[in-house]
């Protein structure tokens, strides 16, 4: 602090507050990039969910192997999360319960065998979704804990063999829940069956667990429901539809109500638990086809709703769920399957709900020999993130998987990255779930190094604050509501109550604000500026 500086530094304070009307504007910053006068970039969009998917089940991303010491798994993760900050990702959804199994100690599910290595049921000695929730959060990054709901085994764990499971398995006590598919075929597993109402009630107990003991901030689902359908073989259920089916004109129409069931359940079971946590699932990027329902897309591709049962467009409608994150994992212009329509009728769904629209992006393509052109050149995934800004209900992205997108196959990840994630972003708000900003911070001072970082610092005087967002404007400037549109003065967020601008340029006057998030990222007015002028 240089502190024969302070009396300068107060005037020019004055002077703004009064040249400003305190600096205050007439709606949070939150709202300024709706204001009709502010014309907002882009590319540096003010509220963006960005996020990649860290997958567990068979070592895809993290942990990189199984049976890894505590020390190199912690080493492993703060890697992605480095990776996460580099690219201004504001989120990570890792994957904590792969198999019927978990990354902490679960009273239900024996411990995951991809973190420990054994089918044992053998603790690991530490809980490892503690860890992954406090890191992230150490870095503002929101957590969503990945669960599959219904898959048991792999072909590389257990497969279709029971008896392989760890000895504390439920599915060891309850045979009778697990079915094996495909039937004496390569790549049989065991799932549970989603028609038996106990193992609904089960799986939905186990996920909960996580929900009510750990700070996570979304749940989420992938794909698999009912297993994808193998080759002549139909999912054997016939018995547990023959059971539970009654009333229902078709065995398609009661697994699709099973699964119904689940999401609509679990979610309002999460919601009685802790209602700012979100609830979000990433479904196959295809409903229904036009050819088979007017409503659908114009695709010819697989279709969610017949493949695994997931009547995904419903429970938008229904407003079960808070994100669909639907996987879009085809080039522009595939006949099939086509980004450029797809993307487009996700919109439409999505337009009138609360329900906000994330797409699943296919970065383990690019560079893929075995995928057509478009997904050899470097610049196809920055094409999709430059397509979408034309969809306003398009709120964000996600990359699978997180090797992939360290891999910069091509260079990719450097050009999206570059074109689309160049500032940082805040999670677009929920207002169905919260709408209440908290109140602003107070900058109480700054310092600065010779070489040019400035460290702000600020308190929270009234109501609470889950993190902090850090503005820059180059002089002793007044930016007014639109200075606030977009993130191109947005230079980092923070859970502490200081922040190191490292970007900042030695010698260089700068006026700085704050403002105060709450954990669903309602943002607060700004606070009064705080000039830097040496």
């Amino acid at each position: 602090m240089l502190s024969s500086r302070r009396p300068l530094r107060r005037a020019l304070v004055a002077a703004l507050v009064i040249a400003g009307g305190l600096m205050v504007p007439a709606a949070p910053a939150s709202a300024a990039a709706t204001t009709p006068t502010c014309t907002a970039d882009p590319a540096t969009p003010k509220r963006q969910f960005r996020a990649m998917w860290i997958a567990s089940v068979a070592n895809i991303d993290w942990p990189s192997a199984p049976g890894q010491s505590e020390e190199k798994l912690k080493a492993e993760y703060r890697g992605w999360l480095d990776l996460a900050q580099r690219l201004n990702h504001n989120a990570v959804i890792v994957q904590v319960r792969p198999t019927a199994d978990a990354f902490w100690p679960s009273p239900y599910e024996p411990w995951s065998e991809w973190l420990t290595g054994a089918r044992d049921g053998a603790s690991p000695g530490w809980d490892p979704l503690k860890f992954l929730v406090a890191e992230a959060h150490a870095r503002n990054l929101e957590f969503h804990a990945w669960f599959n709901p219904y898959r048991i085994s792999m072909p590389q764990g257990a497969g279709p063999d029971i008896a392989k499971l760890a000895p504390n398995h439920p599915v060891r006590q309850h045979p009778e829940w697990a079915v094996a598919y495909p039937v004496n075929a390569a790549g049989s597993r065991l799932y549970y069956n989603p028609g038996i109402p106990e193992v609904r009630e089960f799986v939905q107990r186990a996920m909960l667990d996580a929900v009510t003991k750990y700070d996570i901030d979304a749940v989420h689902f992938d794909d698999y429901f009912y297993p994808y359908p193998a080759a002549g073989q139909d999912f054997p259920d016939e018995a547990t539809f023959a059971q539970y089916g009654a009333g229902f004109a078709s065995k398609a129409d009661w697994r699709r109500h099973n699964i119904d069931l689940l999401v609509r359940e679990f979610g309002a079971k999460v919601k009685a638990a802790k209602p700012w946590v979100k609830f979000g699932i990433s479904p196959f990027g295809i409903w229904r086809n036009k050819a088979a329902d007017p409503l659908g897309s114009e695709t010819n591709g697989t279709q969610s709703y017949e493949a695994n049962f997931a009547d995904t467009r419903k429970w938008v409608k229904e407003e079960w769920i808070d994100y669909i994150l639907p996987q879009v994992y085809w080039h522009i212009g595939l006949a099939v399957a086509d980004y450029a329509k797809l993307v487009p009728w996700w919109a439409d769904v999505v337009a009138g709900t609360r329900v906000h629209l994330y797409v699943g992006q296919a970065d383990y393509k690019i560079a893929d020999p075995a995928q057509p052109a478009p997904w050899q050149d470097p610049a196809e995934m920055s094409r999709h993130l430059t397509f979408n800004r034309d969809y306003p209900e398009v709120d964000g992205n996600v990359h699978f998987s997180a090797v992939q997108v360290r891999a910069n196959k091509l260079g990719a990840t450097d050009i999206y990255a570059a074109e689309h994630y160049s500032r940082p972003a805040l999670v677009p708000e929920m207002p169905h779930l919260d709408r209440k900003a908290p109140l602003p911070p107070l900058v109480t001072g700054a310092s600065r190094a010779a070489d040019g970082p400035v460290t702000l610092r600020w308190k929270q005087l009234l109501g609470p604050a889950t993190s902090y967002a850090v503005y820059r404007f180059d002089g002793i400037t007044l930016p007014g509501r639109c200075g606030f549109a977009d993130a191109a003065h947005l230079v980092g967020t923070t859970r502490g109550t200081s922040f190191v601008d490292t970007s900042a340029a030695p010698g260089t006057r700068y006026t700085y604000y704050v403002t105060a998030l709450d954990r669903l990222w309602n943002e607060s007015l700004p606070s009064l500026p705080w000039p830097v002028i040496h």
